[in-house]
């Protein structure tokens, strides 16, 4: 049998998700989560540049053919770097949405 009814819109009731405050380990994580993924994609690039140059090195030289497979070991470096890319800027770029959201509400209550 269920309990005596409660005021309107009481629990179980829909409506807008309470408001949960971000704590400063929150936003400190998001950080550094942002700027590793900066940090991995910056090293990706330097390493399709390294890789280019390395193959046009090969290229010009047939006693250079060595750097053309160390070219081909940069390309597998930077594949399998693209996870880890995805693995640290998807939930950097989240984080950083939410610590935004509520820096937003924060000032909208106070005025």
């Amino acid at each position: 049998m269920p309990g005596p009814p409660g005021p309107p819109g009481a629990y179980g009731a829909y409506g807008p998700p309470r408001f949960q405050e971000v704590s400063a380990g929150y936003r400190r994580w998001a950080g550094i989560l942002l700027w590793l993924a900066i940090a991995v994609a910056g090293l990706m690039v330097l390493a399709v540049l390294a890789g280019i140059v390395l193959l046009v090195k090969a290229d010009a030289d047939v006693d250079a053919a060595a750097y053309g497979y160390l070219a081909i070991f940069l390309w597998f470096g930077i594949a399998a770097a693209i996870p880890v890319l995805l693995a640290l800027g998807i939930p950097a770029i989240v984080m950083k949405r939410r610590v935004r959201q509520q820096e937003r509400l924060g000032r909208d209550a106070m005025y």
